[in-house]
């Protein structure tokens, strides 16, 4: 009777261990870090010191196919994003004036704005997974939109210190291509604002010169199951 029962533990485990699920998903949180670069700078505009991107979110994972290694995948997640540059924004009587710093006449030690956006991503997503393989290659390519929930400018120079808050200018809607590719929970990043940072009120004070600036970010990305 005592081996008789072991044989029933050990085939119950078995059949445990057989289980399979073949109706998985790959919903997952991600958590994105970045280096944000300016495109389409104008002249003068240059940047310094390290622009950040910091990106957090979940990903419903939705295949279209019998195997399972194809999927669209739909998200909504949250972004904070710095750059450091020499593009001066600063108040007057109600509106806001773009000016470029130059080294040689003004001098300061940090000058940036930062966006805070809520995102949702929308992707195509490509894996060699299986229902009991973890570890994996993936390419991911996507849209991603975004809502700027609030902004924000810091100067520190001479003559005096600039902080400004929700600067209307700021395109509210951003939107994006992206890229993820790698193995396993992380992969290389890659992201490509398709409109202007700014909207069409932002021009120079100088020359009246539209700023058309758009973001290209740059980093890893982590998968949480």
């Amino acid at each position: 009777m005592q081996s008789l029962d072991a044989q029933e533990v050990i085939s119950s485990e078995n059949a445990s261990d057989s289980i399979v699920d073949k109706k998985y998903r790959e919903d997952q949180f991600y958590i994105s870090v970045t280096y944000n670069l300016l495109g389409k700078k104008l002249d003068g505009v240059s940047q310094n010191g390290f622009s950040s991107g910091f990106h957090f979110g979940f990903i419903r994972d939705m295949p279209i196919n019998v195997k399972r290694n194809k999927a669209i995948g739909l998200g909504l997640g949250l972004s904070t994003n710095s750059y450091n540059q020499t593009l001066l924004i600063a108040e007057n009587n109600g509106s806001f004036n773009y000016s470029i710093l130059d080294d040689d006449e003004t001098s300061f030690s940090k000058n940036k704005f930062t966006t805070y956006l809520i995102e949702v991503p929308l992707e195509f997503r490509w894996r060699t997974s299986t229902p009991t393989n973890y570890d994996f290659w993936r390419i991911y390519a996507g849209i991603k939109f975004g809502y700027v929930v609030y902004s924000s400018s810091k100067f520190n120079g001479e003559p005096n210190d600039i902080q400004l808050t929700n600067i209307d200018d700021f395109n509210r809607i951003q939107y994006g291509l992206t890229l993820s590719a790698g193995y396993s929970n992380v992969s290389f990043h890659l992201y490509y604002l398709l409109n202007p940072i700014f909207d069409s009120n932002a021009k120079l004070s100088t020359t009246g010169q539209s700023i058309e600036m758009n973001a290209i970010k740059i980093g890893l990305i982590f998968y949480i199951l």
